[in-house]
């Protein structure tokens, strides 16, 4: 399971449903280069870090982040570059740096509904040692919209409408013509497990208008636009 690579300069690492990590991606740029959303854990940035040292790539100056779920961000103190985050996710960021990791702790954010089970399950699956947790801000925030120039490639992050979460950022790499969307696709997993069709459709809306091919989502392997548009087209028949 390498570093894939699928443009000249767009890469990714696929997901591991073991312990519930996400797609990395890897953003070549002629003068930086940015990674997409930082791993649930250091040994997760470690295997990314790996694979782009054996492609003598260099390691990312800039980690941009989809949204503040556990296996987008936990990596994020272990990443070689500057984080990157929309307010919304930093503000998420800021309350659970200050949460205790101790098996009592977890229990209790369970009963307050802080935090769901399916997260749980898989951190405690990932970590061996609950204290190796941390969970930090992000170095650079931003509101709505940012756009970065990499040197040859521009990348524009992008909080978005989505059923999954309020803070849904994607990545667009318009030269490339290649969007990564984090879980934006999915059901709200902190909220009942709703799939709020009216933010379904506006994120279908948006994808219609955004001029790409290849679309990474945060938990599969990549897929076009007429694949990633019809699959959601088929979710909101269901609502």
């Amino acid at each position: 399971m390498d570093l894939t690579k699928v443009t000249e300069r767009v890469y990714y690492l696929i997901n591991d449903r073991e312990t519930d990590r996400p797609v990395l991606g890897y953003i070549k740029g002629d003068k930086y280069s940015l990674m997409v959303d930082a791993g649930n854990s250091k040994n997760h940035v470690e295997k990314f870090n790996n694979f782009i040292e054996k492609l003598s790539l260099r390691l990312p100056d800039y980690v941009a982040i989809t949204h503040w779920h556990w296996d987008h961000t936990y990596g994020m103190h272990a990443v070689a570059g500057k984080t990157i985050a929309c307010e919304i996710t930093n503000e998420q960021l800021k309350v659970m740096s200050k949460w205790q990791w101790t098996d009592e702790e977890m229990k209790k954010r369970l009963l307050t509904g802080e935090d769901i089970v399916f997260a749980d399950t898989n951190i405690r699956k990932e970590y061996k040692a609950l204290q190796d947790i941390k969970v930090i801000p992000a170095d650079i925030v931003f509101k709505n919209d940012l756009e970065i120039d990499l040197g040859g490639l521009t990348v524009i992050l992008k909080n978005v409408i989505s059923p999954h979460s309020e803070d849904s950022v994607i990545v667009y790499v318009p030269e490339e013509k290649v969007v990564f969307i984090g879980d934006a696709y999915g059901m709200d997993y902190y909220n009942n497990c709703e799939y709020d069709p009216v933010k379904l459709e506006s994120l279908i809306n948006m994808l219609k208008n955004l001029e790409f091919n290849i679309c990474f989502s945060g938990h599969s392997s990549p897929i076009n636009k007429t694949e990633i548009i019809e699959y959601l087209k088929s979710q909101h028949k269901k609502k």
